[in-house]
């Protein structure tokens, strides 16, 4: 039995957002939200959200024991990119390209 929670469209970069997610991958699920408190990173809000939304699939649409979950799989895939032009010398126009992407959370209970 497994729990699942996604987040789409959130801005920031995936490679961001993996650093983050490298953390609790395989983790217990209190530690992955005490490290998620607790780290300076910008990644970790969006993530922390994500976190507690499969926690709370696990409770109430699963049955499963909140006590027993860890993180089995967490990925942060692109989403579609924001591309946007800053003008530059001489009349040129430079690209810059405003990543999003899509945060998987799976949460799994530990065999006894």
């Amino acid at each position: 039995m497994e729990a699942k929670a996604y987040a789409k469209y959130v801005r920031m970069s995936p490679r961001k957002v993996n650093l983050v997610l490298s953390l609790i991958r395989g983790k217990d699920v209190t530690y992955a939200e005490a490290v998620l408190k607790h780290t300076p990173k910008a990644a970790c809000t969006p993530v922390l959200k994500v976190l507690k939304s499969a926690m709370a699939n696990a409770e109430n649409n699963h049955d499963m024991d909140v006590s027993k979950l860890y993180v089995d799989y967490a990925n942060a895939t692109a989403g579609p990119i924001l591309k946007r032009i800053r003008p530059r010398a001489q009349g040129r126009a430079f690209r810059i390209n405003k990543r999003t992407s899509h945060i998987a959370l799976v949460l799994k209970e530990k065999e006894e």
